[in-house]
């Protein structure tokens, strides 16, 4: 990978270890992934931000380079923490994490990150069109490079981190100029009555038939059939199961559908049976403890949308609404939250579905959820079984 002078300069010490170690990284990533050079972006969106993920270690290094000065350099956005801090106490969950997680966001905050806590940037920030950036978040980074027109590599915590204190990354296939990378394999969608449900199986079928393919083409669906629950369930579910950030919407028998030997493309069949065996796969629980929506967090729209779905009925079980705080707060000011708080729902900001203690397995042994994101850690992470489910079944066996 070419450096330019200032770059070398930077990798050599010149300007301080912290951007040293930054680009170092860098270098690592840019190698790995073919990288021609390194270019700058507008914006990176960081992962490591859970003291569930990242724990004692994590902190420390975090508390480390940011007591010594380190900067970033563009707008910098976080994913989740661990819980809402209005209503931790609530919780139980210990002084050495809520105290490491604080220390996390001090960290963060430190550094002139905006702590967004949210895995849906796309829809509190105006998203950059044709603009490079990096997000480390899998469905961010797959939603931006699919349907917001920006260009992102799937960055890892260090890689974004590093971006965010250089204003740069490496400019790998998936930043190139027109469609980026190819595809070898295309997905054809014939499940029947789709629901987010089968969208988000739909993505975790494509990210794994994808293999080690950084991009995935997906016939017999468009993106004006999707709403946005669906088009989130799509890009969490590619999200967890393989290294695929992208896909693209093609036609049958579309001629620019070529793989990477310029041939074209396998085509694989999502049917209603391929949708069964994922379900299967992640479905583990007959019931679940407690209802748990929200991974992706939900958006203003989502918001809206359960409240008048709900029209006045309430969950039988405690029901868990995971959401960014910019999104709270507009919901508060709407009058949403008070409605999903009378439906019986606990609305929690800054944190989600995904390995959070909030929902570990020595607080619940099963949860209710429609995210295949959610399940997929749940059930392989957390140690908790999953009823999935689509979220008009939840409201229809949930709520009374």
């Amino acid at each position: 990978m070419h450096l330019e002078e200032s770059e070398e300069a930077a990798l050599a010490g010149e300007h301080g270890e912290i951007m040293q170690m930054a680009y170092r990284i860098l270098a690592a990533t840019g190698g790995a992934s073919d990288a021609e050079r390194l270019i700058p972006i507008r914006w990176a969106h960081l992962s490591g931000v859970n003291y569930n993920t990242i724990g004692g270690a994590g902190e420390e290094f975090l508390r480390s380079i940011s007591s010594r000065g380190a900067k970033v350099r563009v707008r910098t956005t976080l994913n989740p923490m661990g819980f809402d801090a209005d209503s931790v106490e609530r919780y139980g969950l210990g002084d050495e994490f809520v105290s490491g997680q604080a220390s996390i966001a001090d960290s963060y905050g430190a550094m002139g990150v905006t702590q967004s806590f949210s895995c849906i940037p796309y829809e509190i920030f105006e998203m950059p069109r044709g603009e490079q950036i990096a997000f480390a978040e899998s469905n961010a980074a797959i939603y931006a490079n699919s349907f917001a027109g920006a260009r992102t590599n799937k960055e890892s915590a260090f890689s974004a981190l590093a971006s965010a204190i250089t204003g740069k990354s490496p400019y790998s296939d998936l930043r190139r100029e027109g469609e980026g990378a190819t595809s070898n394999v295309t997905v054809r969608m014939s499940a029947k009555e789709p629901d987010e449900l089968t969208y988000g199986m739909l993505g975790y079928f494509a990210g794994r038939e994808a293999g080690g393919a950084s991009s995935v083409d997906i016939s017999g669906v468009s993106a004006s059939a999707m709403d946005r629950r669906q088009c989130k369930a799509m890009c969490g579910g590619m999200g967890t199961s393989g290294t695929c950030a992208k896909f693209r919407f093609v036609e049958e028998g579309d001629r620019d559908a070529r793989g990477s030997g310029g041939g074209s493309p396998e085509t694989v069949e999502f049917d209603d049976d391929a949708a069964r065996k994922v379900r299967d796969e992640l479905d583990t629980a007959e019931n679940g403890d407690v209802i748990a929506l929200g991974s992706p967090q939900l958006g203003l729209w989502e918001m809206s949308d359960l409240l008048e779905r709900l029209r006045g009925r309430s969950f039988k079980k405690r029901c868990m609404v995971f959401c960014p705080r910019a999104v709270k707060e507009q919901a508060r000011k709407l009058d949403y939250v008070r409605g999903l708080e009378r439906a019986g729902c606990e609305v929690l900001a800054d944190c989600c579905t995904c390995l959070s203690p909030l929902l570990g397995s020595d607080k619940v042994d099963a949860v209710t959820t429609n995210s295949i994101k959610g399940a997929f850690y749940m059930n392989n992470a957390s140690g908790v079984g999953v009823d999935l489910k689509p979220l008009a079944k939840i409201l229809e066996d949930e709520t009374e």
